[in-house]
């Protein structure tokens, strides 16, 4: 009776190994996203967490130039998303991405002055006038080469001067790290007037617009990669592909996001 009982229980405890052996470790995905995701992101994430059981998500948002040097000097991560595809692809040439880039968002820009408007701006030939202070980014941050490309071609529209874009530039009173900072510093009025995504611009209570023309206005294309080095690259793979689906696309268009251009 013993020895049938001590075989009964090795077998449960065999049976019981097995069934834990199954049940998948967690894992957990580091992502660094440009800036201007990240209210997109922190829905994203409970929206994963919740189809996806045993995964959760680690973001971390700043300038895309500046998330793509931390990934090239060896800062953790598993997918990188960003405001450009200019920034992935560097990736994908260094060797430093698994797969191709993969375009998920598409985004345009808009002027964002304080609430109480303290210079008057209506009209983006109003970013010319002396004494109006500009708040910008850097000069690797996607949102400036947007930007810069909106000034030159707002200087070749009829009734602007040929040296718009040199007086916008003399107008610059500071360079912020991303375009949230762009957003915070007009909003507490340290600036008069920034050039953001559409979609900093709905995501705060204390700016308003001004609007660029349509014909002018530069469409922004958001990519990512899954990064080499990642730990978990099948996972990052599988996160990267839900974002630029159909689940990833209706959180991105909450926030204002337009589908990837094609």
């Amino acid at each position: 009776m013993r020895s049938r009982s001590a075989a009964t229980l090795v077998a449960v405890l065999f049976a019981l190994a097995a069934c834990t052996s199954a049940v998948p470790a967690p894992i957990e995905l580091t992502v660094l996203g440009a800036a201007s995701l990240k209210g997109a992101l922190e829905a994203a994430e409970a929206a994963y967490e919740a189809a996806v059981q045993g995964t959760t998500l680690t973001f971390s948002t700043d300038s895309s130039s500046a998330l793509r040097t931390q990934i090239e000097q060896g800062a953790p991560a598993d997918v990188f998303l960003s405001a450009d595809s200019t920034n992935p692809q560097k990736l994908v040439d260094a060797g430093l991405a698994d797969g191709d880039v993969i375009a998920f968002a598409g985004n345009v820009l808009t002027i964002i002055v304080p609430t109480d408007n303290p210079a008057g701006i209506a009209s983006p030939a109003d970013l010319a006038e002396p004494r109006v202070k500009i708040v910008a980014a850097g000069d690797e941050v996607p949102i400036t080469r947007y930007a810069t490309q909106v000034v030159d071609d707002l200087a070749a529209l009829p009734g602007y001067p040929a040296d718009f874009a040199a007086r916008c530039a003399a107008n610059i009173v500071s360079r912020e790290d991303n375009v949230k900072a762009v957003v915070a510093k007009v909003e507490l009025g340290e600036g008069d007037a920034g050039i953001v995504y559409v979609t900093d611009a709905k995501a705060s209570t204390s700016v308003t617009t001004v609007k660029i023309p349509d014909e002018v206005n530069v469409p922004a294309t958001y990519a990512g990669v899954v990064v080499k080095a990642s730990a978990h690259p099948e996972a990052a793979r599988a996160f990267l592909d839900w974002f630029a689906g159909s689940q990833g696309q209706a959180i991105l268009a909450e926030f204002g996001f337009l589908p990837a251009p094609s």
